[in-house]
């Protein structure tokens, strides 16, 4: 009986050691400690590597729509100068054929042709015809020739009889009275002005009511 007392008392001597008096502590592994702290520090640099990205991109686009509005403003710039240099060229044409085509108009007018062509009575030409009336249609021809030519490139001739005189338009050679017309109209044109466009390249020679 003593011994079966004993071996109870050894068995409970064994229970207490086995049931440790305070909970072991928790063991951390320190790889796995390790990767998470590498983990972080990778996300970290990626945030910042996609932030300088994202800063760059912005600043090329930037740059790609600055071009992109300078080479507009380029384009429209040198629009603009072309067409006043073709506009230019046409004026300066123009400026040194309006003599010769005055000169014709004055020939036709004394030789009792109208330069525009609108005159006669609309009957066909007789076949005798003399030399001089032939003459005189044949400048007649290269003068509405020349007059058109300079119409297809934007050359149009006025003619301000009765207007308001315009020192912008019309250049006064002499006033003269006129009855029921009210002063500072345009009674006369000695000579018809001419536009290129919206130009005035030459402006008509006029007499002016007083």
């Amino acid at each position: 009986m003593d011994e079966q007392r004993a071996a109870g008392d050894e068995q409970q001597d064994g229970a207490a050691e086995a049931a440790p008096s305070e909970r072991e502590p928790e063991i951390v592994d320190a790889e796995v400690v390790a990767d998470d702290d590498a983990a972080a520090e990778v996300e970290t640099d990626l945030d910042a590597l996609l932030a300088e990205r994202t800063r760059e991109r912005d600043e090329h686009l930037e740059l790609a729509q600055r071009a992109r509005a300078d080479f507009e403003n380029y384009r429209r710039r040198v629009k603009v100068e072309v067409a006043e240099a073709e506009q230019r060229g046409r004026a300066a044409l123009a400026r040194s054929v309006l003599p010769a085509l005055d000169n014709l108009e004055r020939a036709l007018v004394a030789a009792g042709v109208d330069p525009s062509g609108r005159g006669g009575d609309g009957e066909a030409p007789s076949e005798e015809v003399s030399a001089r009336d032939a003459l005189a249609e044949g400048v007649a021809l290269v003068y509405r020739e020349l007059s058109a030519a300079l119409e297809r490139t934007g050359v149009v001739a006025f003619d301000p009889v009765g207007e308001r005189f315009d020192p912008s338009e019309h250049e006064a050679i002499a006033t003269s009275a006129a009855d029921g017309v009210e002063s500072g109209t345009v009674i006369e044109t000695l000579e018809r002005g001419y536009r290129v466009d919206s130009q005035v390249i030459r402006p008509a020679r006029v007499v002016v009511s007083g």
